[in-house]
């Protein structure tokens, strides 16, 4: 009875551990910080990409697409709102996501190529691809 009692809390620190670490581990900005529209796939399927054109100027894309990412808690890491990366994190676990984001004048319009990863894990539940589609996806064509 004590050696499993002893597995189970050493399971239940190990767990505690891994949580706290993904929440300070440093993460290098001139590493994630990726220009969207030419990096490779990981090779994991841990991601999600988007090109998507908008009506929008692109000071208007672009504030359209903070303002989403702060009211989500986000947080600009790299570069800037026409060509930055934003950190993310997942809800309940605090799992840091990186949103690599260009911006550039299209046809009286902008486009926007992002691409969205996670830092850890294999399999990302679609997490990527539902944060694109709320802070790209909802744009005006």
């Amino acid at each position: 009875m004590n050696i499993v009692l002893i597995v189970l809390v050493a399971l239940a620190l190990a767990f505690v551990g891994f949580a706290i670490w993904v929440r300070i581990a440093p993460n290098d900005a001139a590493y994630w910080h990726v220009d969207p529209a030419t990096t490779p796939d990981p090779r994991s399927p841990n991601f999600a990409r988007m090109d998507h054109v908008t009506s929008l100027a692109p000071a208007q894309a672009a504030a359209a697409i903070a303002a989403q990412a702060r009211s989500e808690g986000a947080s600009l890491m790299a570069g800037d709102e026409m060509f930055g990366t934003w950190l993310a994190r997942t809800r309940v676990m605090g799992y840091p996501d990186f949103v690599s984001l260009r911006l550039s004048p299209e046809a009286g319009g902008t486009r926007v190529v992002a691409f969205s990863r996670s830092r850890f894990g294999y399999s990302d539940q679609g997490v990527n691809r539902a944060r694109l589609r709320r802070w790209i996806g909802r744009l005006p064509e």
